[in-house]
């Protein structure tokens, strides 16, 4: 099976979070998880900003040992379809259609995606 951790779930992890121990296991073994570079581009948008470009350049490195998923034309175009479908915003559409087009499992806390197919959510 492989999962895809959302940026919500990352940040719990990174951050001792009231939830991570419901994220953890699915980011302690990267030969399972997928990584969309949108993801990799909100980690580390985040961790500069409230950290800094250092950490934020080490967090990326860890994305690196997971199988990375760059947005590329059909993927975009399956996005914007998914968008349409779950009327999800851009980011979340391009999250959403990398974990079905890699039959993938969400793993997120973020309530758009909670009555999902293939998402496993946690309440915050």
């Amino acid at each position: 099976m492989k999962y895809l951790v959302d940026t919500c779930g990352w940040i719990e992890w990174l951050t001792s979070g009231k939830l991570i121990k419901l994220f953890e296991p699915y980011l302690t073994n990267p030969s399972q998880l997928i990584i969309p570079t949108l993801v990799q581009y909100e980690l580390y948008k985040w961790i500069s900003r409230e950290k800094d470009t250092n950490t934020a350049l080490e967090v990326i490195g860890i994305t690196e040992s997971a199988t990375v998923i760059p947005l590329e034309t059909g993927l975009a175009l399956y996005a914007a379809e998914t968008s349409k479908e779950f009327g999800l915003a851009m980011a979340d559409a391009i999250i959403y259609a990398t974990c079905r087009e890699q039959n993938a499992v969400l793993i997120t806390s973020d309530k758009h995606f909670k009555l999902l197919p293939q998402v496993k959510f946690f309440e915050k």
